[in-house]
């Protein structure tokens, strides 16, 4: 296989590309349906949407798996319904089966919006809402990227898999990790949705803990009567945000990441402002470079919190791990994915996109992890930040997503014309 389109192939984008033109003000119409309905999480009840997305897929006359997760695993899990949807294209019995994936969970909207969150309105050639960009954007992108494959109507071989997941926002084990660890698929290549205008090869990995620290409760009037679980949770950040300083010095060799990072995200304690607060709960957030040995950070983390209080007497502390998610890195194989898509890139937008990695974490390293080359793209913007992702005023170039879609079909003409 070839990963650039061979001479006689030549009319097969163009044809693509119209089709997609043509189509667009409904693949922007989907969007705006897929935007209004709220799969925030938490509280994570995202059944709702992927019932309402296997009806619009199925209006297609296409067939769609409902893979549901187990109530009790849901609730246990800290969620209130996953449902998983696969819908299988197959073309041939021979050939690869290309897989793209992306996940309908998202934040809350949180504060500061000028746009309503959920109206999906359209304004200066953007689309705003939540999910807008990650990733309810590349629900469309895929979904029509391969309409746009079938309309072309070629000889096509192998399969193509739209993966359109629930739980990333919780670290990915509900959603293609409980696909994956099931044996519902094992596609040949991947294409994750992204938030990046380049090729996405690797990615950080992270480490979550619920640092609970305990001490005895005591009147205000007598705090010399209690153990001060506050004190204590401020000598362990202390020595959090000293440790955090020095990530500063560890380098990454992939372009795109730079160091290691560690914050605390959420304290909660105290029972009132007259009482000697005895239980207080940190929230951390520790993120990994490729190259830095999960295990061995793990370690060293719990290590220094426990070193940071161990002379206080009465004060006890509890590391929960709450999320484990290793670092993306390229498979071999992946080379043909970037080679593909930098090469449409390149004619839909006239640009050169890089292949990076992102110093973000995300499901990517799921299929990863079961040996399967995968890379990141979709209708990303060209920095966070810019697309305001999981902040207010979240949003999408129309540009952008009209592009991509064209992009990703080349990919999909690329690996199964």
């Amino acid at each position: 296989m070839s990963a650039v389109p061979h001479s006689g192939k030549a009319s097969v984008p163009a044809l693509m590309n119209d089709w997609i033109d043509a189509h667009f003000d409904e693949q922007v119409a989907l969007l705006q349906r897929l935007v209004a309905i709220p799969t925030d999480t938490p509280p994570g009840d995202t059944a709702p949407h992927a019932e309402a997305v296997a009806h619009l897929v199925e209006d297609l006359g296409w067939e769609v798996e409902r893979h549901a997760v187990p109530q009790a695993d849901v609730q246990a899990y800290g969620m209130r319904s996953i449902t998983n949807l696969i819908v299988r294209r197959r073309y041939s019995a021979d050939g690869f089966v290309v897989a793209l994936n992306a996940h309908g969970d998202v934040v809350p909207p949180g504060e500061g919006w000028t746009h309503d969150p959920y109206g999906g309105e359209v304004a200066d050639g953007r689309l705003y809402g939540r999910a807008s960009a990650v990733s309810k954007s590349d629900f469309t992108t895929y979904l029509h990227a391969v309409r746009a494959l079938e309309a072309a109507r070629v000889p096509l071989r192998g399969a193509v898999e739209l993966h359109f997941t629930y739980d990333e926002e919780f670290g990915g084990l509900k959603g293609p990790g409980w696909l994956l660890s099931r044996g519902t698929t094992r596609p040949d290549y991947v294409v994750c949705a992204s938030f990046s205008h380049a090729v996405v090869i690797a990615h950080n990995g992270c480490l979550q803990f619920e640092v609970t620290v305990r001490g005895k409760a005591a009147h205000g009037s007598a705090p010399k009567t209690g153990h001060d679980a506050l004190f204590a949770a401020n000598q362990i950040l202390t020595e959090i945000y000293r440790r955090a300083a020095r990530l500063d010095e560890i380098h990454s060799g992939v372009p795109g990441i730079t160091n290691p990072t560690m914050i605390v995200g959420r304290i909660d304690g105290g029972t009132n402002t007259n009482v000697v607060p005895g239980t207080v709960t940190l929230k951390m957030d520790r993120r990994m470079i490729p190259e830095e040995d999960p295990a061995k950070v793990e370690v060293e983390v719990r290590g220094f919190i426990q070193q940071a209080v161990a002379d206080l007497p009465g004060i006890s502390v509890e590391v929960r791990r709450l999320l484990f998610a290793r670092a993306l890195k390229p498979l071999p194989g992946h080379e043909r994915l970037v080679e593909s898509l930098q090469h449409h890139a390149k004619a839909v937008f006239g640009e050169d996109i890089p292949a990076v990695g992102t110093p973000l974490y995300a499901d990517a390293r799921l299929y990863a992890e079961h040996s399967i080359p995968v890379v990141m793209y979709g209708a990303g913007p060209r920095t966070v930040q810019e697309s305001c992702a999981k902040q207010a005023d979240e949003h999408v170039l129309l540009s952008d997503l009209r592009g991509a879609t064209k992009v990703v079909a080349g990919l999909l003409a690329d690996f199964l014309s």
